[in-house]
């Protein structure tokens, strides 16, 4: 999970390295659902940290709108990655229902 520190340098899109070094459950390794799944997760974390950054802004306690416009810009990079891997998953899925049998 990202944090949220004034002044440093972070991520842009959610962090998968947690996912690239766990153990294999099988030997086919992760699964995409597992990894789907975690992308959505770490979206949403994002999107939570945006908001809470913008509150603290809105009560004084953080002063540099620079935080706040690039907390709100991680969390808005990272949805729509979530959705262009959504919009092309239902782009697959269609041309398959597509192909004759």
């Amino acid at each position: 999970m990202n944090k949220i520190l004034p002044g440093y340098a972070r991520q842009v899109a959610p962090d998968f390295t947690p996912l690239a070094n766990k153990e294999p459950k099988d030997e086919k390794g992760v699964s995409f659902p597992d990894i789907f799944k975690e992308m959505i997760n770490n979206t949403n974390d994002l999107q939570a940290q945006a908001g809470a950054i913008a509150e603290q802004f809105v009560l004084g306690e953080v002063t540099d709108i620079h935080d706040v416009m690039i907390a709100a810009e991680e969390a808005g990079v990272a949805l729509d990655l979530v959705m262009e891997i959504r919009n092309k998953l239902i782009e697959a899925y269609q041309e398959l229902m597509r192909m004759p049998v």
